[in-house]
C-alpha cells in the first residue's frame, strides 16, 4: 500500500487481507492506541504483514478522515507497549515502520507491520500464546489461533529440521525393506565405490539419519524422516498420523463425470512412503513429454530441463512439507499444468525463495536422502531452476502459500499463460484460428488420430495451452471433432470420413 497523502487517497481505501483502519478517537475524542490494535499486530506479524491506519472512521465500507488529536503520544505508547514482554511477545516495528501523515488539516498515523520471521512466531498478547492470545489475519478479519496451530508455529520455531525427531517405538519391522533396497541399488549404481554400501541396513539408516540415537537419553529407533521415506503404510499411519499423499491426473473434459483419469493414492497395495510415491509419479509427471535425440558419448540423453523442473518440483513438495499438519501433499497433473502442494507455509518469503540463495528446509535429512541419489538441488537452487526449466518450456509459475482450511504452499506451473496473455492483448486471440497452427494440428491429427496434446504441443513446437485453445476453435469451427472418451478416444478432422 502506498503512503496516504490526501483525502482521495483515504476515499479510495477498502480493508482487506494486508489493511485495516481503526478510528483511535478515545475517550476525550482525541485519539489513543485502541485495545483492538493489538489482534491486528498479531495478526499481520503471523501472516504476511500489513498495514494499519489510526485516525480514519468507517461507515459501513466508506472511509473518511478523522484525524488524532495528539499523534506523537500515540506513537510513545505504542513503543512502550511493544517492548513490554507482558503486552506483546515480539517488537517488529522500527522507527521508520511507523509515520505521522498530514492530510488536508489533520494528521493520521500509518504502521506498517512486517511478517514475522519463524523464529519470532508466534507473536502473541498477554504473555501466554494459548487461550486466543495469538491472531491471524484471514481476509479481512484478525482470527485468533487454536492450540494446535500454536504448537505448530512453536515447534517451527526451535526444529530447524522437523524431521529429526526419534519415533518412540518405531524400529526395522516398520520399514519397508523392498522401498530401502531399491534406494540403496540407486545410490549403489550411482555411486559404486561409495563406503556405506557395504554396510547393514541398520548402519546404513543410521548414517543417513533414518535411524538415530538420542547421546543424552539414550533413547533409540526411527527417525520420522526414515519412517515416512521408507516405511510400510500402517506404520506411517501411526507415527504421521496426518500425512497422505495424493496423486491425481486430471481430464480435459471439466464437465465429464470422470473426475480423474489416473490416481496414487496410499491404498494398501504399495508402501505408501514417499519414495515409492516419487518413483511411481515422476514417471507419470514427464510420460507424455518428448525428448529430443541427443547423445553424451555413446549413450542417449533422456532429459531435458523441462524433465527436471517438475522431478524437481516434485521433491521440493516432499522435503518442505510439513508431515504435522492436516493438508495432504497434492501432485495434479492437467492438461493445462501441474499443481504440486504441500502442508505447511515457507520458510522464507517468496521472493527470495524466487532469486535463490537461501534456504530454509523443513526436512533437512529427507533433503539429503534426496540428493544423495542425485534427486532435488542443493540449498537455496531449487526453486529458481525448477522455474528457468519451465519457462524455458513456455510455461510461468507460481508460489504462493495460503492458512485456510489448513496451512499449504501451492506450487502452480501453467502451459502458455504468458503467451495467451500476450495474444489477448494484441487481439490475436479472437476471431478463426491460427491458419498456420491449425494446418499443423490438422495434419498431424490425419497422421495419428490417437495423438495427445501434449505430443502435438510438442511436435508444433507450442504450448500445450495453445494447442488446447486451437483445438477448441477449430471444434467451434466444426472442422474437427472428438470420438470417444478423453483417455482411449481419438480424433477426427471432419470431411475426411
Amino acid at each position: 500500500m502506498k503512503t496516504i497523502q490526501s483525502l482521495a487517497d483515504i476515499a479510495t481505501l477498502s480493508e482487506s487481507v494486508d489493511l485495516e483502519c481503526k478510528l483511535a478517537a478515545g475517550k476525550d475524542g482525541k485519539g489513543e492506541l485502541p485495545t483492538d490494535f493489538w489482534p491486528t499486530y498479531s495478526a499481520f506479524a503471523n501472516t504476511h504483514g500489513g498495514v494499519i491506519v489510526l485516525g480514519i472512521k468507517q461507515k459501513q465500507d466508506r472511509f473518511s478522515l478523522h484525524g488524532l488529536g495528539d499523534p506523537q503520544r500515540i506513537v510513545r505508547v505504542l513503543f512502550n507497549h511493544l517492548n513490554n514482554p507482558q503486552k506483546v511477545s515480539c517488537n517488529l516495528l522500527t522507527d521508520q515502520d511507523v509515520a505521522i501523515l498530514q492530510v488536508a488539516d489533520k494528521e493520521i498515523i500509518q504502521i506498517r507491520v512486517p511478517a514475522a520471521h519463524r523464529k519470532q512466531k508466534p507473536v502473541y498478547l498477554n504473555g501466554n500464546p494459548f487461550k486466543g492470545n495469538t491472531y491471524r489475519r484471514l481476509h479481512e478479519g484478525d482470527r485468533p489461533c487454536d492450540d494446535e496451530t500454536v504448537k505448530r508455529m512453536l515447534a517451527e520455531q526451535v526444529e530447524d529440521s522437523r524431521d529429526t525427531r526419534i519415533l518412540s517405538g518405531f524400529g526395522l519391522d516398520d520399514l519397508d525393506r523392498e522401498s530401502l533396497h531399491a534406494y540403496r541399488k540407486m545410490l549403489a549404481a550411482l555411486r559404486p565405490d561409495h563406503p556405506w554400501i557395504a554396510l547393514t541396513d541398520q548402519e546404513f539408516l543410521q548414517v543417513i539419519g533414518g535411524f538415530r540415537q538420542d547421546r543424552q537419553s539414550g533413547e533409540k529407533g526411527l527417525t520420522l524422516a526414515g519412517l515416512i521415506m521408507f516405511g510400510q503404510w500402517p506404520a506411517i499411519q501411526e507415527g504421521a498420523p496426518f500425512y497422505f499423499a495424493d496423486y491425481q491426473e486430471q481430464p480435459e473434459d471439466k464437465t465429464s463425470q470422470v473426475r480423474w483419469l489416473d490416481r496414487i493414492v496410499p491404498d494398501g497395495s504399495w508402501s505408501g512412503n514417499i519414495f515409492d510415491f516419487f518413483r511411481r509419479v515422476s514417471r507419470k509427471l514427464v510420460a507424455e513429454l518428448k525428448v529430443p535425440f541427443a547423445l553424451k558419448g555413446n549413450f542417449r540423453l533422456e532429459d531435458t530441463p523441462l524433465h527436471r523442473a517438475l522431478r524437481e518440483a516434485l521433491v521440493n513438495t516432499l522435503v518442505h512439507a510439513d508431515y504435522s499438519d492436516r493438508a495432504s501433499i497434492l501432485v495434479v497433473k492437467d492438461p493445462s499444468g501441474f499443481l504440486f502442494r504441500n502442508p505447511g507455509l515457507m520458510r522464507v518469503p517468496v521472493e527470495q525463495a524466487l532469486r535463490g540463495g537461501e534456504s530454509d528446509c523443513r526436512n533437512r535429512t529427507l533433503h539429503q536422502m534426496f540428493l544423495m541419489i542425485n534427486l532435488g538441488e542443493r540449498a537455496g537452487s531449487g526453486l529458481p531452476k525448477i522455474r528457468q526449466g519451465w519457462e524455458s518450456a513456455g510455461g510461468t509459475l507460481r508460489i504462493h502459500d495460503t492458512f485456510a482450511p489448513y496451512d499449504q504452499t501451492r506450487l502452480e506451473m501453467a502451459w502458455g499463460v504468458a503467451e495467451e496473455a500476450q495474444a489477448q492483448e494484441t487481439g490475436k486471440t479472437s476471431g478463426k484460428t491460427s491458419g498456420k497452427t491449425s494446418g499443423k494440428i490438422i495434419d498431424a491429427i490425419r497422421q495419428n488420430g490417437h495423438i495427445t496434446i501434449p505430443e502435438l504441443a510438442q511436435q508444433i513446437g507450442i504450448t500445450r495451452r495453445s494447442i488446447e485453445r486451437n483445438i477448441q476453435k477449430l471444434q467451434a469451427e466444426s472442422k474437427l471433432r472428438r470420438i470417444g472418451a478423453a483417455k482411449g478416444g481419438h480424433w477426427e478432422v471432419v470431411g475426411d470420413e
